[in-house]
């Protein structure tokens, strides 16, 4: 009888995780206070003067795929940050990419400029986000260790934290205000295609910029003096993730507010997958984020409220008794 080849089950996880994503795409489309005719919609096409199409064409489609490419943003950044800095929980925001792009929209809604066009907001806060990077960069300086650019992180992230807090105090009314603490907690709604078409060639750059380096990341696993024998020197590879994180999470804060855990979440759950290899993580990471997001915004439109739950609400909920689990099993192990 000729032996079964084994099964390999971090594969397997893999595959189940890439079928998961179409069939949530499917659920979010159906998904929402207004039950639709998901078939004849689809068959009606873009042009479809149906309210069934209306709703689908225009209002879930673009938001459930914004949820996908703002997830997978989200977890590729936070995978790529891990990996350049070592640190299992370190995130995009220690490097001050959403708080600078928050700091922009702020300022905006701060004003009221932020109505004046509706591309004026996100492409701001793009820019906020390379800004920050780029002051994190010159404060640590060339060829900065991983210690320093967090450090540097940390000062750039506490300084912008404190501006936005300033902004808050002094808001000129409780209108501005509320626009604002709404922002910071992140939300896909009333999002559609325009956001999502500024925010994909964004996106896209920082994953090109990012897989690019993922021969760094894996060489940097070993340690920085190993990664610099294997030819890794200088300050190349280190801008190109910097650069890539603050193109893909700078965008992704620009067009739906800022969006906790996911960057951080993610890769610790597939990491196990890939056999700890930073180099498959990203991508891998981009696909996990991509479908925990999309499922937090589904259970955010089937919740029933005066008010839609914001997205980044349910983002914390799920962090936080995650980390609490990672602690139970420390605890557990040191026990054992």
């Amino acid at each position: 009888m000729p032996r079964s080849l084994p099964i390999d089950t971090n594969n397997l996880a893999l595959w189940l995780l890439a079928l998961a994503l179409p069939l949530a795409l499917i659920a979010a489309l159906v998904s929402g206070p207004v039950s639709i005719d998901l078939a004849a919609a689809l068959q009606q096409g873009w042009r479809g003067d149906g309210s069934d199409a209306v709703i689908l064409w225009q209002l879930r489609l673009p938001r459930a795929l914004l949820a996908i490419l703002i997830g997978a943003a989200l977890g590729m950044g936070g995978a790529a940050m891990q990996g350049m800095l070592r640190n299992p929980l370190a995130e995009p925001a220690l490097l001050g990419v959403s708080s600078g792009a928050a700091l922009a929209a702020i300022l905006l809604l701060y004003y009221g400029l932020a109505w004046q066009s509706g591309w004026l907001l996100p492409v701001l806060a793009i820019v906020g986000a390379f800004v920050a990077v780029a002051c994190v960069w010159m404060l640590a300086g060339r060829g900065a260790s991983a210690s320093r650019l967090v450090l540097a992180g940390v000062a750039i992230n506490a300084f912008l934290s404190a501006l936005m807090a300033l902004a808050l105090n002094y808001a000129p009314s409780m209108f501005a205000m509320q626009e604002i603490v709404f922002w910071l907690l992140g939300s896909l709604a009333n999002r559609g295609w325009d956001q999502l078409l500024l925010a994909l060639p964004f996106i896209l750059a920082g994953a090109v910029l990012l897989f690019s380096a993922r021969n760094y990341l894996r060489a940097l696993s070993l340690g920085e003096a190993s990664a610099a024998s294997l030819g890794f020197r200088g300050h190349r590879y280190p801008l190109l993730v910097l650069l890539g994180i603050a193109a893909a999470v700078g965008a992704a804060v620009a067009v739906a507010g800022t969006i906790g855990f996911v960057g951080l979440v993610v890769p610790h759950l597939v990491r196990p997958l890939v056999r700890q290899d930073p180099g498959r993580l990203l991508w891998a990471s981009a696909l996990a984020g991509a479908l925990l997001l999309l499922l937090a915004d589904i259970l955010v439109v089937n919740f029933v409220g005066a008010q839609e739950l914001r997205i980044g609400a349910v983002t914390a909920f799920i962090g936080a008794p995650f980390f609490f689990w990672l602690i139970v099993s420390a605890r557990r192990g040191q026990g054992s």
